[in-house]
């Protein structure tokens, strides 16, 4: 095994997953990009039912297992925490009070997150955002910079253990972001 595998080990990192709607490789690559350097990865749901999963937002996908609902986790288990995108699975999760309340939580303690193209609207509803630089799929611009935060047009911004991308051709760079900043998370 390599260094970069077990960056993550003794990691903790709770990945969203929305009933529906949820972009596949946003989900995919960052769960498998933890896994590989070593994190224990639960999939989170608002209920226990699978996850259908979308390509380009509009073509079915793949369904994936929930391993535990939100209201049944609390803040403090997770080390880090990974919001994918797609536009009707970012909407769904930011629209279940738990899953708000478990990421805002999870960041006013100090804990790493990653959001990517959609997924920062939870970061939004979370009320995490003023104060921030962040980046999104470009249609948050407006939501982003409302919440108080600042909207960039980069591939990946990392800002107080924030890790934001635009998109799934970020996915290279922001995969990388998210073991770098919950390697550092967990080091504190």
């Amino acid at each position: 095994m390599s260094e970069s595998e077990h960056q993550l080990e003794d990691v903790t990192v709770g990945i969203f997953l929305a009933p529906a709607g949820t972009e596949e490789v946003e989900f995919t690559e960052p769960k498998q990009a933890v896994t590989d350097a070593g994190a224990t990865v639960e999939v989170l749901g608002i209920d226990r039912e699978a996850g259908q999963t979308v390509t380009n937002d509009l073509e079915e996908s793949d369904s994936y297992e929930v391993d535990r609902s939100f209201d049944d986790v609390a803040v403090g288990e997770y080390d880090g925490l990974i919001v994918p995108g797609g536009t009707v699975g970012a909407d769904k999760l930011r629209a279940d009070e738990d899953a708000v309340v478990l990421l805002r939580e999870h960041i006013e303690s100090g804990n790493p997150a990653g959001a990517i193209c959609h997924g920062p609207w939870a970061l939004v509803e979370a009320d995490v955002v003023e104060g921030r630089t962040l980046t999104s799929y470009p249609s948050l611009r407006t939501d982003i910079e409302n919440a108080g935060g600042e909207w960039v047009d980069e591939e990946v911004v990392v800002d107080d253990g924030v890790v934001t991308s635009r998109n799934p051709d970020d996915l290279e760079a922001f995969c990388a972001a998210i073991v770098e900043e919950f390697a550092a998370g967990s080091d504190e």
